[in-house]
């Protein structure tokens, strides 16, 4: 990670950031004071500034996800903090140790670490004896309390995990969700397109029938049925060209956020209506749920304003508060008859709103015109 970013990691356990800075500062102090004090030799201060720097300058590099990498670091690690046992922070740096074994269930598995906090445990009771001049009464204490500091971490870190599991999971079901969604609009939308188109084309059809029908014997006859089908060729494609618009990808020609909806703003040029589209406030990445629902409600707002509304502007204003974004869709059309009920369009859009935490509002301006409104959360994407 560049810079301080490693700060600021998610998946890094703030309980055990927090644990290793401690634990860090009492040892320099107590290397401070030791060397103030004399109590130990200079090549004593040396090798254990050394090993401390060492786990220090690790610990930001360590991974807290298997996709992240640097794997190399996890290991050297638990080395480095095992060594300072040795190199003079005996018991102050038991804590150390188990955060290092945390981190390895977390980059392998729960059963690696274990197998290691083990092995950790049987060498630990062997070394207070040999290495620090202690009764095996001493070592058996020592590691009892290192075992049962060791059971509460790896609890942690297993409840940890299972809760990355399960966000991982509610991601994945999410995403299937949407996918579904999205096919469920397409079905819909292929079905109308079929109705629509199909029903100009089956006219068509009829009229040039009848009109060769009546070329030798009622030539004014076949040239009417000539031009009521070239009239309905053009509304047809006029229909067709819609369907594209509300068939295309959220990302146009690689295009996201206001870039989208600007484009589709101008996908409307020569339909035979004026549209501007302007942003507002300092301009967030969103969501991807959060865009596909703006990008609907601008297209629900511009095909609305060209199909019914018989509108010859139409403005859109996408603003971006503190914590919510609005996209305010608004034409000089007719307006909406005060009896009629919100299409099927407007409510599928309205649900999508409330599910992302959000509204959907709509109704006639008081100075002529129709207007829909949505607000939605705008929390900030990270690339």
């Amino acid at each position: 990670m560049a810079g301080f970013d490693w700060l600021r990691d998610p998946d890094r356990p703030f309980l055990f950031n927090l644990v290793f800075w401690a634990v860090t500062a009492v040892m320099a102090a107590g290397l401070a004071q030791a060397v103030l004090l004399g109590s130990g030799s200079v090549p004593e201060y040396v090798l254990f500034s050394a090993n401390l720097g060492l786990v220090v300058a690790l610990w930001p590099m360590l991974p807290w996800d298997r996709a992240d990498g640097r794997r190399w670091a996890v290991p050297l690690f638990l080395v480095a903090t095992t060594m300072l046992g040795v190199s003079g922070a005996h018991s102050t740096h038991l804590p150390l140790i188990l955060v290092a074994v945390a981190n390895l269930a977390f980059i392998y598995s729960m059963r690696t670490a274990t197998i290691i906090l083990s092995c950790l445990a049987v060498v630990m009771f062997a070394a207070v004896p040999l290495l620090f001049h202690k009764t095996v009464l001493d070592g058996l204490q020592e590691t009892g309390l290192a075992a049962v500091l060791a059971a509460f971490v790896l609890g942690m870190t297993s409840s940890t995990l299972a809760a990355r599991r399960s966000r991982e999971e509610a991601r994945g079901l999410l995403e299937r969700i949407r996918e579904l969604a999205v096919a469920e609009e397409r079905a819909r939308m292929a079905a109308e397109m079929h109705d629509s188109v199909g029903h100009h084309l089956t006219v068509i059809k009829m009229g040039l029938e009848n009109a060769e029908r009546f070329r030798d014997r009622r030539p004014e006859a076949a040239w009417a049925e000539v031009r009521q089908a070239k009239e309905l060729t053009a509304e047809a494609l006029a229909d067709a060209r819609r369907w594209v618009r509300a068939l295309r990808p959220l990302a146009l020609d690689g295009r996201v956020g206001s870039a989208a909806l600007e484009r589709l703003a101008a996908s409307f040029d020569g339909t035979g209506i004026s549209v501007s589209f302007e942003v507002r406030g300092e301009e967030r990445r969103l969501a991807a749920d959060t865009e596909l629902v703006l990008y609907r409600v601008l297209q629900e707002g511009l095909t609305n304003a060209l199909r019914h509304a018989k509108a010859e502007r139409v403005r859109g204003t996408l603003t971006f508060g503190d914590d919510r974004v609005a996209l305010v869709v608004s034409d000089d059309g007719t307006g909406r008859d005060a009896r009629a009920r919100g299409g099927f369009g407007l409510t599928a859009l309205a649900d999508r709103a409330r599910a992302l935490g959000g509204t959907l509002a709509s109704g006639n301006r008081p100075d002529g015109g129709f207007e829909l409104r949505a607000e939605l959360p705008s929390s900030e994407v990270r690339a």
